[in-house]
């Protein structure tokens, strides 16, 4: 899993420095498999239950699941991708929101307590702790630091020889409660928080999730673990290690063979 995920990080790194104005959101679709397919790793959403594409790229008021395509990315535009990988029939799964040249303080404030959230929450986790810690650490945040909504229909999720695995992780919860986390449990932490309300309704297209009232929305995940020595950011490409520390919480990663 640590090796799909560098794939998944890597990729995504590769999408956060390409999106510029007048590229296509198809065109980061075709960046993304091509990269992915040149790591000797296979797309994990390609077909998944019919998605007809490598990459989820959703703009502005779409929150999740955007089927990529002709759309052209403006200035000022918020973009949020998500990417999975398969290596030897184990996946990563991780997202990120990017600003597409300059953006409101408003938007750049989404973006922070989204991702802030996100790390708020593997935080959390700890070996004989529960799923809800994670959950109540994402809403605790975002609550405490903004006026904006948490999307509650979708969650994160277990991951390993399968994309999606139970347990579910939402973003909202309370302490103590849910599933325990125990060592060679990995989990997807995906908080979707919008300016606006957030509530959501579904396209035509049976994919694509927007906000109802219009709002922009951001989205960001990681896949992690927690090993006998501490959290271990499977699809970080530094293992989580540096914002692991920042929040006082041991790094429990190590070298996988074939990876650097």
């Amino acid at each position: 899993m640590r090796r799909a995920g560098l794939v998944v990080g890597r990729t995504l790194q590769l999408l956060r420095e390409s999106a510029e104005p007048g590229m296509t959101t198809s065109d980061l679709d075709a960046l993304a498999e091509k990269h992915i397919r040149s790591e000797g790793a296979t797309p994990s959403f390609l077909g998944y239950h019919g998605f007809p594409a490598t990459l989820c790229v959703s703009v502005n008021d779409e929150v999740v699941h955007g089927i990529p395509g002709p759309r052209v990315l403006a200035p000022g535009d918020v973009v949020s991708i998500d990417c999975g990988a398969i290596v030897d029939g184990w996946h990563g799964d991780a997202a990120l929101t990017v600003a597409v040249g300059e953006v409101a303080s408003q938007t750049s404030e989404l973006l922070r307590v989204t991702e802030e959230s996100m790390w708020r929450g593997i935080a959390a986790a700890a070996l004989g702790g529960r799923v809800g810690d994670v959950s109540h650490a994402v809403e605790s945040h975002v609550r405490g630091a903004s006026g904006f909504g948490i999307v509650e229909e979708y969650t994160g999720h277990g991951i390993g020889s399968a994309m999606h695995q139970p347990p579910s992780v939402p973003n909202t919860g309370r302490p103590g409660k849910g599933v325990r986390l125990v060592e060679g449990l990995a989990l997807a932490v995906e908080p979707m928080v919008t300016a606006g309300e957030p509530w959501t309704r579904v396209d035509p297209d049976g994919w694509t999730v927007r906000t109802e009232d219009g709002s922009l929305a951001a989205h960001f995940e990681h896949t992690f673990t927690i090993t006998s020595t501490g959290t271990w950011v499977l699809t970080a490409l530094d293992g989580g290690e540096a914002r692991l520390a920042e929040l006082g919480v041991p790094y429990g990663g190590r070298q996988v063979e074939g990876t650097s």
